[in-house]
C-alpha cells in the first residue's frame, strides 16, 4: 500500500468545488428560465430544452464517463471533462441566440458527465476506507447535498443583479482556478490490470439508451405519457440498455463488469440514489414552482427561501459522517429519508396565501436535515468493498441512478401537478386553488416515492463497511 497523498485535502477541497459547479447548473437555471426566455425570445416549448437538453447529455454519459476515468486515468478525465463545462459555460453566458444556447448547455452537460463521476472516484482512490473516507465523503455529500438548493438560490441572486449570463460566466473564473491548482495537487490514479481494448460498442448502447431515457422521460409530462412517440422512446431506450447488459456479459473486457452487482450494498445503495433523486429534484422543482406562481415570489427571493435547505444540509453534513463512521450507513440513511418524507408531507399541506415561516419553513428545514443524512451514507454504501479497480465505474453508477431518479421524478410530479390543475381548472376553480391542489397532489406522490427509499434502504443495504482498505493506486 502506497503511504497517504500529504495533499489528499487540498485535492478533496478542489475537486470539491468543481462538483459542487456541476450539482448547482442542474437547478440553477430553473429562476432564470422567464428572464432567458424574454431576452432570446424563447417559445413557451423551446424554454424547457435549456434543461432538457444538460440533463440527457449529463444523465446520459454519466458511466461512460465514470469508466473512461478508470482506463484513461482519473485526474486526465476530470481535468477534460472541467476544461469542457467551463469553455461550455463561457458559450451560454455569450450566447445570443436559442440555438447555441442550447447546443452549449449540451457541450456542459457531457462535461459534467465526466467531471461528477470522476470527483467521486479520486476521493475513493486518494482516501483509504473507513473513518478518513467518510469524513472525506461526508464534506463531498455536503457540496452535492446542498448544490441544488444553492442553485436556485444563486440563480436567484445572479439573474437579478447580474443578469442571466452570469449564471453561466460564474463558472468560468472557478473552473480556471480548479484547472490551475490540480496538475500540482490532485495524484494521478487509473485502473490496475484493466485491459486497454475500449469497450465501444457497450459504451455507445448504454450511452444512447441512457440519453433517450432521459429525453423521454423529460418530455413526458408535454407530450403524454401515453403518446405514441413518448411510447416508442421508452422502448427503443430499453431495448439499447436490455442490449447493453447482454453485451456486456459476453465481450472480454466489458465497460461495466456486472460482477460489480454482487455486492450487495453498491446494489441497493443505487436503488436508494436512484429513489433519493427522484425526490429531491422533484421536491425542489415543486417547491420552485409554488413560490413563484401561487405565491407570486421574485427569482431573487425564491432563491433566499431555499438557504433554509442549503445551510441545514451543509451542517448536518458532518454529523452524517461521524454516524455512518460509529453505527454504519444503513440506519443513518434510513432516518434522514425519513425526515424527507416527513418534509415532503409537509408540503402537502399548502395553502392558496401561504406564509414562509408558517407553512413552509419546517418542510425546508426538516428535509435539508434528512437531505444530508441519506444523501452522504448512500455514497458511502455505493462504494464500501470496491477496489480501485472499479471506482470509476461505482462512481459512474450512482451518479446515473441519482440523475436518471431525478429525470423520472421531476416527469412524474410535472404530470401529476399539471394533470390535476387543468382538471380543477375546467371545473371553475381559480388559477392559483388549482395549481396549489395540483402541487400538493405531487408532494403527496413524491413522498410515497421517498418512502419507498426507507423501505429500500432497510431492506436491500447491509449495515457492513469493510475493515480492510484496498489499496490506493498512485
Amino acid at each position: 500500500m502506497t503511504a497517504p497523498d500529504p495533499r489528499r485535502w487540498q485535492a478533496l477541497a478542489l475537486v470539491c468545488v468543481a462538483f459542487f459547479m456541476t450539482v448547482l447548473d442542474v437547478s440553477i437555471v430553473n429562476v432564470a428560465l422567464p428572464s432567458i426566455g424574454r431576452s432570446l425570445h424563447f417559445s413557451e416549448t423551446g424554454l424547457q430544452w435549456v434543461i432538457t437538453a444538460y440533463a440527457i447529455t449529463f444523465g446520459g454519459f454519466l458511466l461512460l464517463g465514470g469508466r473512461t476515468g478508470d482506463i484513461l486515468g482519473r485526474k486526465r478525465m476530470f481535468l477534460a471533462g472541467l476544461t469542457l463545462f467551463s469553455l461550455a459555460s463561457l458559450v451560454c453566458g455569450l450566447s445570443g441566440s436559442t440555438g447555441v444556447l442550447v447546443a452549449a448547455r449540451a457541450v456542459q452537460g457531457l462535461g459534467a458527465a465526466i467531471v461528477s463521476p470522476s470527483t467521486l472516484s479520486i476521493i475513493t482512490t486518494t482516501f483509504e476506507e473507513g473513518a478518513e473516507r467518510n469524513k472525506a465523503l461526508g464534506i463531498w455529500g455536503a457540496m452535492g447535498g446542498s448544490g441544488a438548493a444553492a442553485g436556485v438560490l444563486f440563480g436567484g441572486i445572479l439573474t437579478r443583479y447580474a443578469g442571466w449570463e452570469w449564471i453561466f460566466f460564474v463558472n468560468v473564473p472557478v473552473g480556471a482556478l480548479v484547472l490551475a491548482l490540480a496538475p500540482r495537487i490532485v495524484r494521478e490514479s487509473r485502473a490496475p490490470d484493466i485491459g486497454r481494448n475500449f469497450d465501444a460498442i457497450g459504451a455507445s448502447s448504454v450511452t444512447g439508451g441512457l440519453a433517450l431515457l432521459v429525453y423521454a422521460i423529460s418530455k413526458a409530462p408535454v407530450d403524454g405519457w401515453s403518446d405514441s412517440r413518448t411510447i416508442g422512446l421508452l422502448i427503443a431506450a430499453a431495448a439499447l440498455i436490455v442490449f447493453f447488459v447482454v453485451w456486456e456479459t459476453r465481450v472480454e473486457n466489458p465497460l461495466m463488469p456486472l460482477s460489480i452487482f454482487r455486492i450487495r450494498t453498491l446494489a441497493g445503495a443505487n436503488v436508494v440514489g436512484l429513489l433519493l433523486g427522484a425526490s429531491i429534484f422533484a421536491d425542489f422543482f415543486l417547491l420552485t414552482l409554488y413560490v413563484q406562481n401561487v405565491l407570486h415570489y421574485s427569482a431573487l427571493k425564491t432563491g433566499i427561501t431555499f438557504l433554509a435547505t442549503a445551510g441545514t444540509t451543509v451542517l448536518v453534513a458532518a454529523l452524517s459522517q461521524w454516524l455512518c463512521t460509529r453505527i454504519g450507513p444503513k440506519p443513518v440513511m434510513a432516518a434522514g429519508l425519513a425526515l424527507n418524507t416527513g418534509g415532503l408531507l409537509w408540503y402537502t399541506q399548502i395553502p392558496v396565501h401561504g406564509a414562509y415561516v408558517h407553512d413552509l419553513l419546517g418542510g425546508y428545514l426538516m428535509f435539508g436535515f434528512g437531505l444530508a443524512l441519506a444523501f452522504i451514507p448512500v455514497s458511502i454504501a455505493a462504494l464500501a468493498g470496491v477496489g480501485p479497480r472499479e471506482a470509476g465505474l461505482a462512481s459512474g453508477l450512482l451518479n446515473t441512478s441519482q440523475q436518471v431518479g431525478g429525470a423520472i421524478g421531476v416527469a412524474i410530479a410535472s404530470s401529476v401537478a399539471v394533470s390535476h390543475a387543468t382538471h380543477l381548472l375546467q371545473t371553475g376553480h381559480s388559477q392559483a386553488s388549482a395549481f396549489t391542489s395540483g402541487y400538493a397532489l405531487a408532494f403527496w406522490v413524491t413522498a410515497g416515492v421517498s418512502a419507498a427509499a426507507v423501505v429500500a434502504a432497510l431492506v436491500l443495504v447491509k449495515n457492513e463497511i469493510p475493515t480492510e482498505a484496498a489499496p490506493v493506486v498512485a
